[in-house]
């Protein structure tokens, strides 16, 4: 039976928790709310270490690694998150679900020589944790490999689907061996534990790019119900509060985004969408001309506008231009120019990947809009600005039933009266397939680094 402080102290951690959680829901509360919930997990982890068992029977060496350890993994976060860049921020979210998973793996292979006798429910939890997070972290790092640029194409082995259902319908029949029969074999946890990592791979590995932000949310909800299953073993409640929240949020999330790409999750898994160039075969029969434009232009052009819309991209990240966007954002407004971003839920490499490079630069969470809302506003736009956001405003979505996205609800900025487009030249985005929007009429393309293309028209509208 836990010290009743314990379980007062467990309750108060899944408190912050869940205040935590909801409060990142909105930027202007979401670092408080990470604080909170850090702070929450920093209790319960104290309150493990001094109440949970005698602390008579546990030696100085002991105590000495447990918080050698606790030092060291902080001072690798803290450094690693401080360092890290807008653009790399996607890696990072999935090491750190991989290394979740890990520490799930971990505790099921340890904890399974400690429970063959302690009957069914033990036995499940630890065997479901090992198989969950075992898949989790060696997804996450096929995951990070991708985003990275180190595995930049998907890989599509013969027949991967019937591959990847075989390995997978194995590993849910050793585990129910297993959890049957745990000494039955000689390192079968080490045997299930090595297979649940191969699906991992297999799982993750055909899975194209511009799919990523919807594995990366799946993953994570994987992690949380490891953690979960880990919080159920030791009666946990902060454990099983966090896991729980982690895993709904991650699922939930998931089904969202699915939603947004108008494809089932399934399709998202088996179809590898986005992972070869075949698709940039199919589509070289797009035809029109480019038409550019020129910096002095577009400050012209927007100088004079009413409404102008900006639909952000990976592109903006990757040359870290969040900053300067803001300030052509505020120069336009003292001009008595509207001003809105159009967020589009899976723009980017991770879910709310755009609202969190914008909020770094300060831009109001007001003037983020929402692909739904935005939409209805396009015909009464005078100049969107696209800078480095590619499929997710590509009209091949409706207008072409052989197109691999169609069907995927998009940022429709053809409806405005100007289009701008920014990308450093005219290759295929994430998706691997030409953009129809290029060759509109009423698009124009501003080639170059949005940093220093966006720095160029600052100044320019500075001197009109």
């Amino acid at each position: 039976m836990l010290n009743p402080i314990l379980e007062i102290i467990y309750l108060i951690a899944s408190v912050t928790f869940i205040i935590g959680l909801k409060m990142m829901g909105n930027p202007k509360t979401a670092r408080n709310g990470n604080l909170i919930g850090a702070a929450g997990m920093t209790l319960a982890i104290f309150g493990t270490i001094f109440l949970y068992k005698d602390l008579s029977q546990v030696t100085m060496l002991v105590l000495g690694l447990i918080f050698a350890g606790i030092a060291i993994g902080t001072i690798i976060g803290w450094m690693t998150a401080k360092k890290v860049q807008m653009t790399k921020m996607p890696e990072l979210v999935s090491l750190f679900n991989g290394m979740g998973g890990a520490c799930a793996a971990l505790i099921g292979l340890i904890e399974f020589h400690h429970n063959t006798g302690n009957g069914f429910g033990p036995m499940l939890f630890i065997l479901v944790g090992l198989i969950i997070g075992s898949v989790s972290f060696s997804g996450s790092i096929i995951a990070f490999l991708k985003l990275n640029g180190t595995m930049n194409k998907a890989i599509r082995l013969p027949s991967y689907n019937m591959i990847n259902n075989l390995i997978l319908l194995l590993t849910l029949g050793f585990g129910g061996y297993m959890l049957m029969n745990p000494l039955a074999i000689h390192g079968g946890v080490y045997i299930l534990f090595a297979i649940s990592l191969a699906y991992g791979v297999f799982f993750t590995i055909p899975i194209g790019g511009a799919d990523m932000p919807v594995v990366i949310s799946l993953l994570n909800s994987f992690t949380g119900l490891a953690a979960a299953t880990g919080g159920f073993l030791y009666a946990n409640q902060a454990m099983q509060t966090g896991g729980i929240l982690v895993g709904s949020a991650g699922t939930l999330l998931t089904l969202v985004m699915c939603k947004a790409m108008n494809r089932p999750l399934s399709n998202v898994i088996f179809g590898a969408f986005g992972g070869s160039n075949e698709a940039v075969v199919e589509r070289d029969g797009v035809t029109g001309s480019i038409k550019d434009i020129s910096v002095s232009d577009l400050a012209v052009l927007m100088n004079y506008s009413k409404k102008v819309v900006i639909v952000p991209g990976y592109g903006l990240a990757v040359a870290q231009a969040q900053h300067v966007i803001h300030e052509l954002e505020n120069i336009l407004e003292e001009r008595g120019v509207s001003v809105k971003y159009a967020i589009h839920p899976v723009a980017g490499r991770m879910p709310g990947h755009m609202n969190v490079l914008l909020a770094e630069a300060n831009v109001s969470y007001d003037k983020l809009v929402e692909m739904e809302e935005i939409n209805g506003e396009f015909a009464t736009t005078d100049v969107v600005l696209v800078v480095g956001a590619n499929d997710v405003v590509n009209p091949a979505a409706k207008n072409d039933p052989a197109s691999p996205i169609y069907g995927m609800p998009i940022l429709e900025v053809e409806n405005a009266s100007h289009i701008v487009v920014n990308k450093r030249s005219m290759n295929a985005g994430y998706a691997g397939i030409e953009n129809e929007l290029f060759y509109n009429p009423k698009t124009s393309m501003l080639f170059g680094d949005a940093k220093t293309v966006l720095t160029k028209l600052v100044a320019e509208l500075k001197t009109m």
